[in-house]
């Protein structure tokens, strides 16, 4: 009896309690999500892990993973969640002239993806100048998004890195915030520039000229 309780104490007791941990972290802390596809390129990179911090909030420039089976009408089979950058917060406004990007007509640092993508990129099939009113006029957006010119409350306006090819805001509308799984973190191996541009695109989000 005493040797099959030191087994429990000494083998059992320890592997619960990791499974515990893992259960823990994995259901209200950090999950490891797999990029799928390229619409986050050059930054984020298909078939790469990355953390996800759970979590409903997220500031301007933040790379969020959200439930897309809610917000995008026009879903491929199999497909679950998107990867992209938060552009536009509750109350914002969202416009595309001329090359460049404006919140609240503040030119927005796009330093993390290239001149080619905040230009021709950005601009897709809607023209050298847009903004969220002529955006959820087109009729593709989600019937609740239609008309709005301002990022509704509880909702983001987001956009893929890789803007040539990203099916994001532009085509389907704002993301709600109970939608929303987190916040990605990338792991401590990729590179610094990568950590920047993903992690830290928050801390200076607006141009400052």
């Amino acid at each position: 009896m005493k040797k099959f309780l030191s087994f429990l104490w000494n083998w059992i007791a320890p592997i619960a309690f990791g499974i515990a941990v893992y259960l823990v972290v994995t259901t209200f802390l950090v999950n490891v999500v797999t990029i799928n596809g390229d619409s986050m390129a050059p930054n984020l990179l298909d078939e790469q892990k990355v953390l996800v911090t759970k979590t409903h909030e997220a500031k301007r420039g933040d790379v969020i993973v959200f439930d897309a089976r809610k917000e995008d009408p026009r879903i491929q089979a199999g497909n679950k969640d998107y990867v992209k950058r938060v552009i536009g917060l509750p109350g914002d406004t969202v416009e595309y002239r001329n090359g460049d990007l404006y919140v609240n007509n503040k030119k927005v640092n796009e330093s993390f993806i290239s001149s080619d993508e905040q230009q021709t990129g950005t601009e897709a099939s809607f023209g050298s100048t847009w903004s969220l009113g002529t955006l959820s006029s087109t009729g593709m957006w989600k019937k609740s998004d239609q008309g709005k010119t301002v990022v509704p409350k509880d909702a983001y306006f987001v956009l893929g890195d890789h803007r040539s090819v990203s099916n994001d805001s532009r085509y389907f509308g704002f993301v709600s915030k109970e939608h929303v799984v987190g916040r990605v973190i990338v792991p401590f191996w990729y590179s610094d520039t990568v950590k920047k541009n993903v992690e830290k695109e928050r801390n200076h989000f607006f141009a400052t000229n």
